[in-house]
């Protein structure tokens, strides 16, 4: 559901709580009375309704605050986090609700010259500005996310999800690829047709079905993160059945506006790596920011490192391969994770050391693997950028030294 809709369902149902509560009160329940005057109940329901508009333009303010910060401090990209969070969604909502019910129930109130208030009506409506209150001390504690440990977390714990998803179905996907293969010839290729977008997921289990009902496999030629522009080749379909509904194969590739985390562990990756060298320009320099992004980074690769990266085959239930789709080498996260941070960080001893103590981490965790080799290839670039750096002998010793602190314990 689009969290748009959130505060209008709220709306609504007050609304229609407004109508039904009193009348159902004033038909069932006419001894009960709240002991009140109505001048005082009066004065109490119209302090609620205009109240709460001041709260509300206050819960914007917060809003439009935290994505200013996010999209200033850590990354553009970072800002659509704050923007679709429901707990803003639903703290509008709560807020609307109590104005539309506090106002809605004032006509209720010394209704026909009755001087009565009703009980119900009026309990509801103080009862949902307590509710607001707790909601917006909620929302206030939810600008502790903005600082940068938390968003740090958040980013690498989306980005261990997402790993943790593609390695489960990598082991399945290298047994195929080993064992079978296809030269069918294309029977059908689909571009893209409409507005620049990103490519956010497959679905999976769609294209397999509908490769197997042509009869042989689908070959992607976008990669998840990719955006497709009018024209752009986004598959081919390759066997001997009849050429399949382009409907169909539109539905089973996901595209939209932005990135996302789903099936793409370069996301998590690209938002760290902005954070560190947004860091690391010169109108905010902070390098120490840039050393916790890294550590982050690290533990991301770590755990790439530990197990073969994913195949880009998926299978049907008998172990064919039915769809082959682009997923990045293990040169491809170095390059994503440290080729920003080295050029940006060239001029920071403390950033220089903190990389060169994950690239050994991540030697140590490949052990024999292939992989170290390219792990060590780009120590020795590293070394290069210190060796041409404008650093004097002696902060270039130090630029060498393997610290996980950056600057704490050389090791």
């Amino acid at each position: 559901m689009p969290v748009w809709l959130i505060p209008m369902i709220y709306s609504v149902t007050s609304l229609l709580g407004a109508v039904l509560l009193p009348r159902l009160e004033h038909a069932l329940m006419p001894g009960l009375d709240l002991g009140v005057s109505p001048s005082a109940a009066l004065a109490i329901l119209s302090g609620i309704s205009s109240g709460m508009m001041a709260l509300t333009g206050i819960v914007f303010s917060v809003a439009f605050v935290m994505l200013q910060f996010s999209a200033i401090s850590y990354s553009p990209r970072f800002a659509a986090r704050f923007a679709r969070d429901p707990i803003l969604y639903h703290a509008l909502g709560i807020f609307f609700a109590t104005f539309t019910y506090a106002l809605a129930a004032t006509a209720w109130t010394d209704r026909d010259g009755s001087a009565k208030v009703l009980a119900l009506s009026a309990l509801l409506a103080v009862g949902l500005l307590f509710v607001s209150m707790i909601v917006f001390a909620l929302l206030m504690r939810r600008l502790g996310d903005l600082q940068v440990t938390e968003t740090l977390r958040y980013i690498g714990d989306r980005g261990r999800e997402v790993i943790r998803a593609s390695l489960a179905a990598s082991a399945a996907g290298t047994q195929a690829a080993a064992g079978h293969g296809t030269d069918a010839p294309v029977t059908q290729v689909l571009r893209h047709d409409g507005p620049p977008r990103y490519v956010e997921r497959y679905d999976v289990p769609a294209l397999v079905a509908l490769a197997r009902r042509a009869g042989g496999a689908i070959e992607m030629d976008c990669a998840v993160g990719d955006m497709v522009l009018d024209g752009t080749l986004m598959l081919q379909v390759r066997g001997s059945g009849a050429s399949l509904p382009e409907a169909e194969l539109r539905r089973a590739v996901r595209l939209g506006a932005d990135r996302t985390f789903e099936q793409d562990p370069k996301y998590p990756l690209r938002l760290l790596v902005d954070v560190a060298i947004k860091a690391l320009s010169p109108a905010i320099n902070d390098p120490t920011t840039a050393v916790q992004a890294l550590d982050q980074i690290e533990d991301l690769l770590r755990r790439l490192a530990r197990h073969p990266l994913a195949a880009g085959i998926a299978t049907d239930g008998e172990g064919v391969p039915r769809l082959r789709f682009p997923v990045p080498s293990w040169s491809d996260y170095l390059a994503l994770a440290f080729d920003e941070i080295r050029v940006f960080g060239a001029t920071s001893v403390q950033v220089l050391r903190r990389m060169r103590a994950a690239l050994a981490g991540l030697e140590e965790v490949l052990g024999t693997d292939p992989r170290a080799a390219e792990v060590r290839r780009y120590m020795r670039h590293m070394d290069a950028t210190i060796a041409r750096s404008a650093f004097d002998e002696e902060d270039r010793d130090a630029a060498r030294r393997e610290d996980p602190q950056g600057l704490g314990l050389t090791r």
